[in-house]
């Protein structure tokens, strides 16, 4: 599973304004409703149960929130630059402006849901990337940035 299986071009919103935590979630609950045909709150409510558990914010401004909801079929996220980073209670105390959020199906195996979170974590580990996500204009850069093979994207060209 790489991450353009996970994420649709229309799954990705830059220049986000939110104030808080709270907002941000309500920002990806709308548009994993709009793209994967799911209410809202439903998505809200998910999301924001899975953070009383324990934050998502892995560090270094990024956080991968994620949540099982009926009504999917498979592994699904959304993708969202804030305009201004979000005290997010991160493993870092670091506000977070990069936000991959995960949604799988309530049936999926454990294995497909944290397989996904570990793609999207090794990939949003990496600095260059990190920097190039904040630096992207348009969604289709964003898209084209995250769905890129890691392996493939640090090695030289041939000349």
């Amino acid at each position: 599973m790489n991450i353009g299986d996970l994420l649709d071009r229309n799954a990705i919103a830059l220049r986000v304004s939110a104030a808080n935590k709270r907002q941000a979630l309500a920002v990806i609950a709308e548009i994993a409703a709009r793209t994967f045909g799911l209410e809202a709150g439903d998505v809200l409510d998910a999301l924001t149960s899975r953070e009383h558990a324990g934050s998502t914010g892995v560090g270094h401004g990024v956080a991968a929130p994620h949540a099982r909801l009926g009504g999917l079929t498979r592994m699904r996220g959304v993708f969202v630059r804030l305009d201004q980073p979000v005290a997010f209670d991160a493993v870092d105390d670091q506000p977070v402006d990069l936000i991959f959020a995960l949604f799988a199906p309530k049936d999926a195996p454990d294995v497909e849901h944290l397989r996904a979170l570990a793609r999207v974590s090794r990939a949003l580990r990496q600095a260059d990337l990190r920097r190039q996500l904040r630096l992207a204009r348009s969604a289709d850069a964003l898209h084209a940035l995250l769905v890129q093979d890691p392996v493939q994207a640090s090695r030289p060209s041939a000349a």
